[in-house]
């Protein structure tokens, strides 16, 4: 009799308790709305995007959305194409409030900072996106003492000022670790495990996942970081120094089709550029002195745009005059800088005779350093 009372017992709290939460409220405000657009919900895996749901502006400047969330995890909320914010989307009603389109008569970009209102979840997604919020505003407030060093006769002061970065970097290392180790047992934390990428944050990251494991070893959000983390590590490990570049052939401006394997007997520069990227346009007078300095000597460069316009690149081609080879990747490059791993540009890769990496993420001294110490 009593276990069949403990039983009953079992039933009845088995079926008070709530039922699994797959649907969330996301409302808000808009204060400038821009009716050009709507709200859109989207979720990004790597460089593939997908639209989940969009909704228009209400006259009154209000939204909402009953978001289906078939897998939890991080979401971007866009304001009609002037803000966003990224969101953990599990079991959180969210009200989002967005200021809205840039009222100013010149318009700078700089994102303003977005506040969630919900749960403990996005309590972590707050933290993290403040975190890098005030990086930014860290990196300019740098980069304008910088300008102003640069101006000056002070050595001193240029070298002092070029800290400044370094400084910025530090501070937001810190902060990110502070965030790691205090919400360790939050699901949103899974959020911020890559950008724990140096040696030194393994024994963090591991500790991350076993709090969660102790949670829910079969929560699928973290099931999935493992498995990316994972491929990761093995595709890191295909591209490490010393091993031979992953081969890939693009077609020039007309047509011909120019591959990795074209070039093996020399040693290769590859440039991944695109003609919207200001860094990479201010790297080609440096390639330019490379290439009339050492292409004499067995050296070629190879550059791969990323463009999504043909014709933007071309034209980008024509005013930098550059004398070496010119491909375009497809898709805007997505592809190739998920098989190379880099998110961002100019990425230089130098290959020797035989294809293989000989030095990654090479760009001015770094370069001409590398090419110094083969061609002694």
């Amino acid at each position: 009799m009593k276990n069949l009372l403990v039983a009953f017992l079992a039933l009845i709290l088995f079926s008070c308790e709530a039922p699994v939460k797959d649907t969330i409220t996301i409302t808000g405000h808009v204060k400038f709305p821009d009716n050009n657009f709507k709200m859109t919900i989207v979720k990004r895996n790597g460089f593939d995007k997908t639209v989940i749901d969009s909704v228009d502006v209400k006259k009154d400047g209000s939204y909402a959305f009953e978001m289906k969330v078939d897998k939890p995890g991080v979401y971007t909320l866009d304001c009609q194409k002037w803000q966003s914010v990224q969101f953990w989307a599990e079991d959180e009603d969210l009200k989002i409030d967005f200021r809205g389109q840039d009222t100013a008569k010149m318009k700078i970009k700089n994102p303003p900072y977005v506040y969630i209102n919900g749960g403990k979840n996005n309590e972590v997604m707050n933290l993290v996106a403040f975190n890098y919020y005030r990086n930014y505003q860290s990196m300019i407030a740098a980069g304008r003492i910088m300008y102003e060093a640069s101006l000056s006769d002070s050595e001193k002061w240029k070298e002092v000022a070029g800290k400044g970065y370094n400084a910025c970097y530090d501070d937001l290392d810190a902060r990110t670790h502070y965030i790691a180790e205090h919400y360790a047992d939050r699901n949103s934390i899974i959020s911020l495990l890559s950008s724990l990428r140096k040696e030194s944050d393994k024994p963090l990251v591991e500790k991350i996942i076993k709090t969660l494991e102790a949670k829910n070893p079969n929560y699928q959000p973290l099931i999935d970081y493992k498995n990316a983390r994972d491929e990761a590590i093995a595709q890191e490990e295909r591209l490490a120094i010393g091993k031979e570049a992953p081969i890939f052939e693009f077609p020039t401006a007309d047509g011909k089709m120019i591959s990795l394997k074209d070039f093996r007997g020399q040693y290769l520069i590859v440039d991944f550029w695109a003609s919207w990227c200001g860094p990479c346009r201010n790297e080609i007078p440096h390639l330019k002195e490379v290439y009339e300095t050492y292409k004499d000597k067995g050296v070629e460069i190879l550059s791969v745009s990323i463009d999504k316009s043909k014709n933007a690149w071309k034209k980008a081609m024509s005013q930098e005059n550059m004398t070496w080879p010119q491909i375009q990747a497809p898709g805007a490059g997505k592809d190739i800088m998920k098989e190379y791993q880099f998110s961002g540009i100019p990425y230089i890769i130098l290959l020797d005779k035989e294809g293989k990496i000989v030095g990654k993420q090479l760009r001015g001294k770094s370069l001409t350093e590398k090419l110094e110490s083969i061609f002694k």
